[in-house]
């Protein structure tokens, strides 16, 4: 057998282990193992040796053991409703800054806004030892986790609450975001103002269109039919729906967009038509500053940090009631809000 077919029998799946570095070393395999877990007993010159050796054969210490021992991985769990939204970038990467000030890796994945793909994902996860979990969820019943909560693993949900189990919970005020939103419109003389958010069943969704409602009626205001308009956020569903709105005889002058993904779709449909049309959006976007959208800005690192928080001090041994935490949201007029009825 040549060099080559050796190299590449050899190069997947054949680690080199700690028998393999005693071998290198010429040292009994107790010694190597206490080079490894930086344990006394080793002479300097004896533990250079093995050193060698490791750095020689590229060895890197298998866990798993260690593990089964300590009873905790280091690491921890993160489930995202989906990767690609801005919001979850901030987010995820507070929840990393915390878990490496604690020692521990931060896994992450998305379920797609798919309750069947969130439970497989979570268990994955458990099946793996994670040490706790923090989950966006996308259903609304995770009777489906009590086992492995009983079993230890601490777990934070995020955004939007837990369905029929008792965990902390760490949220953004979306009702109370939507109310003065829409409130702000209404002080710019809008009066016939547009609702459009995401899907009914998800709870960020529901609560908002709470607060538009809320909005209106202490203003005085009937909301019409034609006037609300819930659903997917792909941006077909959302620019239909705005065109509606903004059609018509009696069309409405301000636009609530429930959330980034519908704000940006509902900038486009606004930049064709001639009539001005006053927006203000839920949750930040990207260049928002330098193109005057008024939004209603969640602060998502203070989100992942607190979740984060929350899950180490429960790993620490925190065993107190589970926990509510509502964050406030925070206006931002930047000129599209603040657009007078045409």
């Amino acid at each position: 057998m040549d060099r080559t077919a050796r190299h590449s029998e050899t190069r997947y799946g054949n680690r080199p282990t700690m028998k393999d570095v005693a071998a290198r070393a010429g040292v009994g395999l107790k010694t190597v193992s206490r080079v490894v877990n930086s344990e006394p007993g080793v002479t300097p010159d004896t533990e250079r040796r093995v050193q060698e050796a490791i750095d020689a054969l590229g060895f890197r210490r298998n866990d798993s053991a260690r593990v089964l021992r300590k009873g905790r991985t280091a690491s921890i769990g993160l489930v995202l409703e989906d990767l690609a939204d801005p919001f979850y970038g901030p987010l995820s990467r507070a929840v990393e800054e915390v878990a490496r000030a604690h020692g521990a890796l931060l896994i992450n994945g998305s379920s797609a806004e798919d309750p069947e793909r969130e439970q497989e994902l979570v268990l994955a996860l458990c099946a793996r030892r994670v040490d706790g979990l923090i989950v966006i969820p996308a259903g609304d019943d995770h009777r489906y986790l009590e086992p492995e909560i009983k079993a230890g693993i601490a777990t934070v949900f995020v955004d939007r609450p837990a369905g029929h189990v008792d965990v902390d919970m760490v949220l953004s005020d979306s009702f109370g975001g939507a109310r003065e939103g829409v409130a702000h419109l209404i002080a710019h003389g809008h009066r016939r103002i547009g609702f459009i958010g995401d899907q009914p069943r998800i709870h960020t969704a529901t609560e908002r269109l709470r607060g538009y409602h809320a909005a209106m009626r202490d203003a005085g205001i009937t909301v019409e039919d034609g006037w609300v308009s819930l659903g997917s956020t792909e941006p077909e569903r959302v620019r239909t729906a705005a065109e509606e709105m903004l059609s018509g005889p009696e069309p409405v002058t301000a636009l609530f967009a429930g959330n980034n993904r519908v704000t940006v779709t509902a900038v486009r449909v606004i930049a064709e038509r001639k009539r001005p049309v006053a927006l203000v959006g839920f949750d930040d976007i990207e260049l928002a500053d330098l193109l005057g959208i008024t939004v209603i800005s969640q602060d998502a690192s203070a989100v992942g940090r607190t979740a984060a928080e929350h899950l180490f001090r429960r790993l620490d041994g925190a065993d107190h009631a589970p926990a509510r935490v509502e964050l406030p949201t925070t206006l931002i007029p930047r000129g599209s809000g603040e657009l007078p009825p045409a």
